[in-house]
């Protein structure tokens, strides 16, 4: 299977394939429980406006056991039981680091993760995070196509690529 997909302006893989694995290293060298990361995913391009990461991190949700609920529940989490206190705390961490030009990330948002959080794992948040925004500013500058992607379709061995 392979890892391209249709972009109506430029096809990244193919011009600039060194920060394009680049990306991909940082993304494989997470270390972050894999639902909550996939949450981050969903989350960061449902504000970001990435129809191309949604549909991919939707799809690997789905494949990774998170309901359809939870998913469709995710734009109004706050409002939602159905999240617990370690995915809501995230997802307020996510949500202010995607919004950073909105006035940078608050204490009080940063204090709440550090008592869920140990440093190791607020690391490991804000790279994920930093991570999926990269994501979603070069796919959507690309214009890379939705409705492409297969669950599992980007593994670590295409790294190699």
């Amino acid at each position: 299977m392979t890892s391209t997909i249709p972009a109506g302006r430029i096809q990244l893989s193919q011009v600039a394939p060194r920060p394009y694995r680049a990306l991909f290293g940082l993304s494989a060298s997470l270390e972050l429980d894999h639902q909550l990361r996939l949450l981050l995913e969903v989350r960061a391009s449902q504000i970001n406006g990435c129809a191309f990461c949604l549909d991919m991190h939707y799809k690997d949700a789905r494949a990774a056991g998170i309901t359809e609920e939870r998913l469709s529940m995710l734009d109004a989490w706050r409002e939602s039981p159905l999240y617990d206190e370690r995915e809501r705390t995230a997802l307020d961490l996510c949500e202010a680091i995607t919004s950073i030009g909105d006035g940078h990330v608050p204490d009080a948002v940063w204090d709440a993760a550090a008592v869920v959080f140990d440093e190791a794992e607020l690391g490991q948040l804000v790279f994920a995070v930093a991570t999926i925004n990269a994501w979603n500013r070069a796919m959507t500058a690309s214009r890379a196509e939705p409705g492409h992607y297969e669950p599992g379709q980007f593994q670590r061995r295409e790294l190699a690529e």
